[in-house]
């Protein structure tokens, strides 16, 4: 994983985010704190997934919170009252309804999907598809980054529908040029 990490941040990725919720606390913190270390050059920054005492302890850039974390009105306040601005905060979101209640609470950036099939989000349901993502990026002020089922491919509809990124898994894991991927998706 940390290979992917280092290939994935020298190839010019801004954010990685460490979303291995099977971890133990201590194992996750070495993992953020390994790849902190294995990014530090390259300037990509580290998000911790859903853990925020993680992400304090390791120094990482932020945390992104998912629907059963804690709300993001509390970590927000606690940036406020710590001084913490540049801590990043962000949100996974499933509807217009969450990305507006997101923007309004204090997020930096919202995720939203997934925008098309992916394996991991079958048993959820259908995809949203690329009208909704461009309803939600209308919504709200915030940056939104489609997930769920983004390849190169289909990367520039979600742009054009309004988004202001991709976040994936797959596809930087399925190819071994890293740097021609990022390249692709910057076009």
């Amino acid at each position: 994983m940390l290979e992917t990490i280092r290939r994935a941040a020298a190839a010019g990725i801004n954010w990685i985010q460490i979303r291995e919720k099977d971890l133990a606390t201590l194992a996750l913190a070495e993992l953020v704190r390994l790849a902190g270390a294995a990014t530090r050059e390259t300037g990509a920054r580290i998000l911790v997934n859903d853990r925020l005492d993680v992400a304090l302890a390791t120094g990482a850039a932020g945390v992104h919170l998912g629907e059963m974390s804690l709300p993001v009105e509390m970590v927000a306040e606690w940036r406020r009252s710590a001084g913490r601005a540049e801590f990043r905060i962000g949100v996974s979101c499933h509807s217009v309804e969450a990305a507006r209640t997101a923007d309004v609470a204090g997020a930096d950036y919202i995720f939203f999907g997934p925008v098309f099939a992916t394996p991991s989000k079958e048993a959820f349901g259908a995809p949203q598809g690329i009208e909704r993502l461009r309803a939600v990026c209308r919504a709200v002020r915030l940056p939104v980054l489609a997930i769920g089922g983004v390849t190169v491919e289909n990367a520039p509809s979600c742009f054009a529908a309004g988004a202001a990124g991709v976040a994936a898994i797959r596809l930087f894991q399925e190819f071994e040029d890293v740097p021609a991927v990022v390249n692709n998706l910057r076009e």
